[in-house]
Formats: C-alpha cells, sequence, structure tokens
C-alpha cells in the first residue's frame, strides 16, 4: 500500500505540535511546569510604567499584614489608598492586571475617584513593596480577601465595591463569589472567562495546551454564583482579551446585569474613553451617582 504523501498544511503542523511539545518538556525540565505558567500569567515586578509614578503621587501607602492560610508564611501587601471628602462616600477595591505593580493603574484609580468612589488598590504578592514571592491564582485570591477584610473593617458601614481590571477581573469574580451580600456591586473591565480561553484566542491556539494549564481563573464557573448586581465593561478595539470573552462572561452573570462595549476602548484606555458610559451604566445599575446622557451597550 503506497505510504500517504505529507502536504506542506501537515507538515507545518507537525513541526508546530513538535515545537511546542519540545518546549513543555524543556519547561518541565528546567522548572515546573506551574512555575513557568505563574510566571507568565503575572509577569510580577515592582516597577511601572512612567505614566504610574505621577498618577500615584499623593495617594496614602496602606499596609495590610495576615497570615498565609496557602504557605503558612507571614504576608505584607502594599496598597493605594484615595479616600472621599465624605466619610460615607462608596469604597472601591481596585484589583490590578499582570505586569506593572499598582501604580500603573493609578490613573484607572483616579477615574474611579471621580465617579465618587473611595479608592484602595492594593499589589499581590510578588509585586511592588508587597511580600516578594512568586504569586500564584490561590495567592492572588488570598490577598484579595485580606485586602477586603481590611477594608470592611475601617469602613464596616459603608457601600464597598470590587473591581478588578484583566487579569485582576478574574481574582474579582473569585472574591464576589466568596464575600457575598459584603459587597454591593462587582465591576470588570477587559477580562475573560478563564486562561484556557484567553490562550485559545491566541493564532495559535488550536494547539491542545489547554489541559496543561494549572493557573485557570476560571471566571467563568464562578460568575453565576456572584449575588449582587456586575457590570462587564470591555473595549471594542481591545487587541489583547477579545470583547467576545467579556460578552461571554457577562452572559453568564445572574441579573441585574449589564454589558458596556466601549467603542474604540483598547485594553489600556477603556476607563478613560468610556468615561461618559460607565457614569450612567453605574447610575443605572447601582444608583450610584446622578448619570448623564451618554449611550451605552447595555442589557439585564
Amino acid at each position: 500500500m503506497p505510504a500517504r504523501q505529507s502536504t506542506p498544511t501537515s507538515r507545518r503542523a507537525r513541526a508546530l505540535i513538535g515545537a511546542a511539545a519540545a518546549s513543555l518538556a524543556l519547561l518541565a525540565g528546567c522548572a515546573s511546569l506551574d512555575e513557568q505558567q505563574r510566571k507568565w500569567i503575572f509577569q510580577p515586578t515592582d516597577r511601572t510604567w512612567w505614566g504610574g509614578l505621577a498618577a500615584a503621587e499623593g495617594m496614602t501607602d496602606v499596609w495590610i499584614d495576615f497570615t498565609s492560610r496557602e504557605t503558612g508564611q507571614p504576608v505584607k501587601l502594599h496598597g493605594l489608598w484615595l479616600p472621599q471628602a465624605s466619610p460615607d462616600a462608596p469604597v472601591l477595591l481596585y484589583l490590578h492586571g499582570a505586569r506593572w505593580d499598582v501604580r500603573g493603574s493609578a490613573h484607572r484609580m483616579r477615574r474611579m475617584h471621580e465617579l465618587g468612589f473611595a479608592v484602595l488598590g492594593i499589589d499581590y504578592r510578588g509585586f511592588g513593596k508587597s511580600t516578594n514571592e512568586l504569586p500564584s491564582e490561590q495567592m492572588a485570591y488570598e490577598d484579595s480577601r485580606a485586602a477586603w477584610d481590611w477594608l470592611a473593617r475601617q469602613h464596616p458601614n459603608t457601600p464597598r465595591y470590587i473591581f478588578g481590571h484583566s487579569l485582576g477581573g478574574a481574582v474579582a469574580v473569585h472574591l464576589a463569589s466568596e464575600v457575598g451580600p459584603q459587597a454591593t456591586g462587582l465591576i470588570v473591565e477587559g477580562t475573560f472567562t478563564s486562561i484556557p480561553d484567553v490562550v485559545s484566542s491566541f493564532r495559535w491556539g488550536w494547539l491542545p495546551v489547554g489541559p496543561l494549564i494549572t493557573q485557570r481563573f476560571d471566571s467563568a464557573s464562578r460568575i453565576g454564583r456572584v449575588g449582587v448586581p456586575v457590570l462587564v465593561v470591555h473595549g471594542s478595539a481591545d487587541n489583547l482579551i477579545p470583547s467576545e470573552l467579556g460578552r461571554s462572561l457577562y452572559e453568564r452573570a445572574s441579573p441585574p446585569k449589564r454589558f458596556l462595549l466601549v467603542e474604540g476602548g483598547s485594553h489600556h484606555n477603556t476607563n478613560q474613553v468610556g468615561q461618559p458610559q460607565y457614569r450612567r451604566a453605574l447610575a443605572e445599575l447601582f444608583g450610584h451617582g446622578a448619570g448623564d446622557s451618554a449611550g451605552a451597550s447595555a442589557g439585564n
């Protein structure tokens, strides 16, 4: 029986699969696959971009100490606090994404402050001035809960919101699913359903690497358990996390909920471009602020 001829397409596919398998084998030989994924997903650093330094000027340093159940070790988290003049103003826990420390999100924190929130932004372990340890999915969840408990102690009688951007959106969904009615609302921007879904959106996403992903951040399975109003925001020009993943997350959430698609918003500037729509959505969904006449793409 004649041998099947190999086509250029099949040869390229085998080459890609072989390269992926070789890379995974190399990673497993150099260090644990889990450790490499944590480095790749979080990209932890004590640095920020130059604009973050200016935006963080005038914010107050906050330190949160606790003992980790995950590692058994003492943890010190650093945060930035931006209060409102009124002690009765709602407070918002800001959970940032990968790569930069909390100062890199100071501009976004200030925009939420302009919308009427007192804002606490924190660094997970491995970022900024927080305990220097390679972060993990479970550690980030634990760090966010420690920050939430700190806010609850400091502001027990004020409405408290959870906000997460990008990777921080997955941390925010997990936290909201845990604290239940302690939170007044959940706001996520530029986030996703799960890390495997994000990987599948890449050009090489057809490769079967999903089962090897240990840091899954499976928001899709948790968002339905969030028992408070949910605002999902995404930019139409987000080239890092496709807006389809944000909409898919929204569709899995329980009402009341709203999806806000900001036209022209990228992964980094949606909060800025969509400020008027943000204001209106916050008023309509949470009864927060006066709202305005800007249009929003929304659903209930």
